[in-house]
């Protein structure tokens, strides 16, 4: 068989990919091995916020005497109902991805694909022959082989949410962004939760003192061991989990160690190129191009930016750059954003603090933990830190682990992706009381380092102890 083109894989990547691949030929195959419903719809970013949602409702009841609501002690989380949620909203999110295999008909294969060469695939067994080839295979839960002895009493996100429930205690094993979320969740829907990471981090939090902030605010909802790697054992009917600090035993261990790209038996060596000692090949990270060749390798498969807004990017971007008259080079890549669902969240905006290196940079923050908004809603938290030139004001990047971040995030993204200067920012209205006055106190502080910041604000003012104003 001969196509035009192939795609190896149907999630966000694949599909994006897809959708620019027939912009300039019906010529195609789209091959999936395995579920059609996306990595993100059917067990990652879509179901594990449905359950952040309904574990943050119902924590909600522990702040309810401070506003003067009685009777919270009467509330209960039903975890079966919580985790049936979960699956009907999933369920919902997962009909379009799925629905691809019959609106495409034969040009979509159930199945598995394996290089043959730069041009050629074994597909179910079939040699197929392409002129250009996109690889968008996705990726799996990282379970080290020996805890597979434990069976079904380890779990993944893959695994987690098919729970028809879930037992008393359980180890988080990796508190990274999803680690931690899930965590924090299934504390706050009454698990006895302990955490477990190799490293001293949290959320992929990069800024010492952002994750100064972050830390005990999740310590005082849960345990965490970190800075030393977690070992198990059978402990006769529970598990042992030894890590920093001590041992807990657990009922069910959650493997968040992160995914490995699923290139195994994907035929990368046919391809003529050096690999490194995990078998992964050279990407370009502006056209996702393998080498020289008209192979392309995108999404979470690349082990770049395993995020789903940059799968469908990387699939944009190789869908482009496959086709037959695109021009070498690339298409310039967004500004990295990165946001963890925690209470409070954390995001990044742009590059870490440790990347800008030894820029001249001039940082502001703003403290959380007495703003206004944040006060009335019993959310007062964390801390907000911005980074810009010294010399021009430009913005560069950001770190927080705040209320809202989600959105003042977003809004710092819009800054740093149009060149913004702290004086462009500080020259937006700011409503009054919102979150986002915290964002612009942080502002006004990084205005305090900058020459000749330019503009009128009240930067260079004194605060008078006015939320409104300061």
């Amino acid at each position: 068989m001969k196509v035009d083109t192939v795609i190896v894989g149907a999630g966000s990547a694949g599909l994006s990919a897809l959708r620019e691949v027939r912009r300039y030929t019906n010529d195609f195959l789209l091959v999936n091995d395995g579920h059609w419903g996306t990595t993100c719809a059917a067990v990652g970013c879509m179901p594990s916020k449905a359950l952040i949602e309904a574990a943050n409702a119902f924590h909600r009841h522990g702040a309810f005497e401070e506003f003067g609501i009685r009777g919270a002690d009467a509330l209960r989380a039903d975890i079966p109902a919580v985790l049936a949620r979960v699956r009907k909203m999933r369920d919902q999110f997962v009909q379009g991805p799925e629905a691809v295999p019959g609106r495409l008909g034969d040009r979509a294969i159930a199945g598995r694909a394996r290089l043959l060469g730069p041009g050629r695939l074994d597909v179910n067994g079939e040699t197929v022959e392409a002129r250009a080839i996109i690889l968008a295979p996705g990726s799996s839960p990282v379970v080290p082989g020996p805890w597979r002895d434990f069976g079904d009493r380890i779990l993944t996100t893959d695994t987690l949410f098919e729970q028809a429930d879930l037992p008393r205690r359980i180890a988080v094993i990796g508190m990274g962004a999803i680690g931690v979320e899930i965590a924090q969740a299934l504390a706050r829907l009454g698990v006895e939760v302990a955490g477990f990471d190799a490293v001293e981090a949290l959320a992929g939090i990069d800024d010492a003192q952002v994750l100064a902030a972050f830390r005990p605010l999740i310590e005082a909802e849960l345990a965490l061991h970190l800075g030393a790697p977690a070992e198990l054992e059978d402990a006769g009917g529970a598990i042992r989990v030894t890590g920093a600090g001590g041992e807990v035993e657990t009922d069910t261990v959650l493997a968040a160690m992160g995914r490995r790209p699923n290139i195994g038996g994907l035929g990368l060596e046919t391809l003529g190129v050096p690999l490194d000692d995990k078998g992964m090949p050279a990407v370009d990270p502006v056209s996702l191009r393998i080498g020289d060749l008209p192979v392309f390798l995108a999404g979470d498969a690349n082990g770049d930016r395993p995020l789903l807004h940059e799968a469908a990017d990387e699939g944009h971007i190789a869908g482009r750059m496959a086709a037959p008259d695109a021009k070498r080079g690339g298409l310039c890549r967004r500004t990295p954003l990165f946001i963890t669902f925690s209470s409070p969240q954390v995001a990044r905006v742009g590059p870490t603090l440790s990347d800008l290196g030894d820029r001249d940079i001039v940082t502001g923050s703003a403290d959380f933990s007495k703003q206004a908004r944040a006060r009335m809603a019993q959310s007062a938290a964390g801390i907000l830190r911005i980074h810009a030139e010294r010399e021009t004001g430009r913005l560069l990047a950001a770190e927080m682990c705040v209320p809202g971040a989600e959105h003042l995030a977003h809004l710092l993204a819009l800054a740093v992706e149009g060149h913004m200067t702290v004086a462009d920012m500080l020259a937006m209205p700011f409503y009054h009381p919102v979150l986002e006055e915290g964002l612009r106190g942080a502002l006004r502080d990084v205005a305090k380092g900058v020459k000749g910041a330019g503009g009128s604000d009240l930067s260079d003012c004194q605060a008078i102890g006015h939320d409104a104003l300061d």
